[in-house]
């Protein structure tokens, strides 16, 4: 139901990684190539980024086009970050396209998306919304993605395990209702995502930048899709790949 994308690396700036590429974000917004549900993702867009290596993460978000919003794609001009999360949204039916929907979410050092559907999204947040994490406002908006992230915002705060939280709130939403469970995180040193039910793919360059995509912006002979049922873990050494248990 949306497009996501993350980088981590030498410092970019967002117009050059949302923007610049043939097939990039801001094109995916009204033409994704392999989309497999929806066909337009005109709900709304957001970004976050990490200004310092050790600060907590920057957002904007609109519940406009991401096409419709010329301002950012100037002022992205002059954001640079080695860190960035974003996504454009396709909105799940029976959900509005309010700002407080547009992802990635955020909680302490931690950006979130979740790329997919929720089959029964009352059981799920019966499940995974009561409590809310402390101060995570987020984690109370009114869509199918919220309980998938106030829960991965719990598991990650007991643990400091990311990799380990969102394979874990995969395998526990199937538990309580069917669906797609494509999620994509960063806590600013590495990038992290679930593919389940949905296309996502990793791209190392010669450089030292790696992304993780839900489709290819290029044409570029390096990218490698992640099989489903899997969760991948890239940081500035290695990309590694493993099944979500």
């Amino acid at each position: 139901m949306c497009r996501h994308l993350a980088y981590l690396g030498p410092p970019r700036t967002v117009h050059e990684l949302l923007y610049a590429a043939p097939r990039s974000l801001y094109v995916q917004s009204w033409a994704p190539r392999m989309q497999r549900y929806g066909t337009v993702n005109a709900d709304g867009f957001g970004v976050g980024w990490y200004p310092r290596q050790d600060a907590e993460p920057l957002r904007y978000r609109r519940a406009m086009p991401m096409w419709g919003d010329a301002s950012f794609a100037d002022a992205a001009r002059a954001i640079t970050s080695g860190c960035v999360v974003a996504a454009v949204r396709d909105a799940t039916p029976g959900f509005g396209s309010e700002e407080s929907g547009a992802q990635p979410f955020r909680a302490d050092r931690l950006l979130f998306s979740h790329n997919g559907a929720v089959k029964d999204d009352e059981a799920l947040a019966a499940a995974f919304s009561s409590p809310p994490p402390r101060g995570v406002l987020d984690a109370r908006a009114a869509l199918d993605s919220a309980p998938l992230f106030a829960h991965t915002v719990r598991l990650w705060r007991a643990s400091g395990d990311l990799p380990g939280a969102l394979a874990g709130v995969v395998r526990q939403a199937r538990e309580h209702s069917g669906g797609r469970y494509n999620l994509l995180a960063s806590d600013g040193g590495a990038l992290v995502g679930t593919a389940a039910g949905d296309t996502l793919f990793t791209l190392r360059e010669p450089g030292g930048g790696v992304f993780l995509a839900s489709e290819p912006f290029d044409d570029a002979p390096g990218w490698r899709e992640v099989p489903d049922d899997s969760v991948v873990v890239a940081t500035g050494e290695r990309t590694e790949i493993h099944p979500l248990g």
